[in-house]
């Protein structure tokens, strides 16, 4: 059995394959692997956050995108880890 990837390489990784994902791509993965009611959350909470900050132009409007890769990260590790664990 191969030995389980780190989360790092995970991570640069799913940035890797991130890039190439057409819109319908990452819709589809977002509407897979993500509730409606957290992409709601991740976007109030990026706009609260951004504000309290003062995180202004592009880089507010990117602050949801961001929350929503590091947490599609986080499934990624969580399902790939566990199976790799698993036994067989």
């Amino acid at each position: 059995m191969p030995s389980a990837p780190s989360r790092t390489e995970l991570a640069w990784e799913f940035a890797e394959l991130f890039g190439d994902f057409s819109t319908a791509d990452m819709n589809e993965l977002l509407s897979k692997n993500i509730p409606m009611e957290t992409l709601e959350f991740f976007t109030s909470y990026a706009e609260s956050f951004g504000s309290a900050e003062g995180i202004k132009g592009l880089t507010a409007e990117r602050l949801p995108n961001l929350m929503m890769v590091g947490y599609l990260i986080r499934i990624l590790e969580e399902r790939v880890l566990d199976t790799m664990e698993e036994p067989s």
